[in-house]
């Protein structure tokens, strides 16, 4: 997304402006547990495609979100950190700032991921 004169956003094409939502990843698994709760956000582009950033164990994860062609509602997402530790996503909205799911890293941990305020 193209910044305007001071940093301010500009509008995607249509005028719609990106919704930021957090990220708030529930551990589901033992190997999660000795991480705890991870937070990140999703800047949601309002067109089918967000992008990711979250930290995880001391290192930034970024990558994007994509909603299923045949689904408005379903998605995927992935992200990728500079030292290879990766994760994905399934994921369910139920509006365009609400929804959650599962993901799993690289390194075996699960977690609930809840999208929102």
């Amino acid at each position: 997304m193209a910044s305007a004169p001071g940093g301010y956003p500009v509008p995607a094409q249509g005028g719609t402006l990106p919704t930021v939502l957090n990220a708030r990843l529930y551990p589901d698994n033992d190997i999660a547990t000795q991480t705890g709760v991870v937070t990140g956000t999703v800047a949601n582009m309002m067109n089918g495609k967000g992008r990711f950033q979250l930290n995880y164990r001391g290192e930034t994860l970024i990558g994007e979100a994509t909603r299923v062609s045949n689904d408005a509602r379903r998605g995927v997402a992935s992200a990728y950190s500079r030292s290879g530790a990766f994760m994905s996503c399934d994921y369910q909205m139920a509006n365009p700032r609400q929804g959650a799911g599962v993901c799993t890293f690289s390194d075996g941990a699960k977690y609930q991921v809840h999208l929102g305020s």
